[in-house]
């Protein structure tokens, strides 16, 4: 339980809970909520969004242990959703959590939204609508284009891109032509970093074998569990295909199975494959990111649980000092 007064402390406690899918991230915050009296907001890229269930693993109401949880299904599946969104929607409701004199406690695997959240992001220019579709026509006519492109005008961030991220590469693009120098001019400038808090960030980092092993078993469950039928609904309720959510591993997938481009086998196949691909990155991002305490294992285990459950105690503690 926190005390009041930490509520009004200028260097208010912030848990948070990071790693690649799957690692067992939701369960261990879980446990730390109940223990230390949190409240969950929600740290994926694609759980904000309504309806898009199973293929995110997010977690029904009815799990959630009485435990409040904020920015679940949040957005309508057509809105527009950035990090900096992420970063000003998530502030006033860490500080509101503050307020009630919780700890609030970040969880997700979008390491990009956490750290806009806590370090803040630049100032940059505005999306380009008409700039985007020139940008998709031409990455249409061929892959690799855009890509191509930001090294020549900014290899710095090039370097910094999968080549495949098409998203962020577009973004970087954008940046550059509108703010005529390169994207990573731009992000050297200020950033709007939180303020008021001193914040805790555990990584969980299972074994890469035995995360593959759970993963693949998961995206099993999830097509066993109804995901083909789950994008069919979506679809029926006048969601477009090309609405952001619908570009998330799974879902991708599963809409090309609608569309009988894909076979379920080979969606299964495909899914698992991303799936792998999408962890390991997360991982490498996680792993450069500041400040973040690397716990090894399951969050779903007992030994994993003891041990943060300790280190979070100890945060605490100090905070209180």
């Amino acid at each position: 339980m926190l005390h009041s007064d930490q509520s009004k402390s200028p260097d208010a406690p912030l848990l948070a809970v990071a790693g690649p899918t799957g690692s067992g991230k939701s369960e261990l915050a879980l446990c730390l909520a109940a223990r230390f009296n949190g409240e969950i907001v929600n740290c994926d890229s694609v759980q904000v969004f309504k309806y898009f269930n199973i293929g995110t693993a997010k977690l029904p109401a009815d799990e959630w242990r009485g435990i409040p949880h904020h920015l679940i299904d949040a957005l309508e599946p057509n809105q527009v959703f950035t990090a900096g969104d992420f970063a000003r929607m998530a502030r006033p409701v860490l500080r509101e959590i503050t307020g009630r004199g919780h700890l609030p406690i970040v969880v997700g695997g979008t390491g990009f939204y956490l750290r806009a959240l806590v370090e803040g992001l630049a100032p940059g220019p505005a999306r380009d609508e008409t700039l985007r579709i020139r940008f998709a026509a031409k990455e249409a006519r061929r892959v690799g284009t855009l890509h191509r492109l930001l090294r020549r005008l900014d290899p710095t961030t090039a370097a910094r891109l999968h080549p495949n991220d098409v998203p962020k590469t577009m973004r970087a693009l954008e940046i550059c032509l509108q703010a005529r120098r390169p994207a990573a001019a731009v992000f050297a400038g200020g950033r709007d970093a939180l303020t008021g808090y001193r914040v805790l960030k555990l990584g969980i980092f299972p074994d890469r074998d035995k995360l593959v092993t759970r993963l693949e078993a998961r995206v099993e469950k999830m097509f066993a569990g109804g995901l083909i039928a789950e994008t069919e609904s979506i679809l029926s309720r006048g969601v477009l295909p090309t609405v952001k959510p619908f570009e998330s591993i799974g879902y991708k997938q599963a809409l090309q199975v609608t569309r009988g481009e894909l076979s379920p086998r080979d969606a299964i196949f495909y899914t698992k494959r991303d799936t792998r691909q999408y962890a390991k990155r997360q991982m490498t991002w996680f792993r450069q990111e500041p400040g973040l305490e690397v716990v090894r294992g399951f969050g779903d285990a007992e030994d994993l649980v003891a041990r943060a459950i300790a280190r979070v105690q100890e945060f605490l503690s100090c905070a209180k000092v």
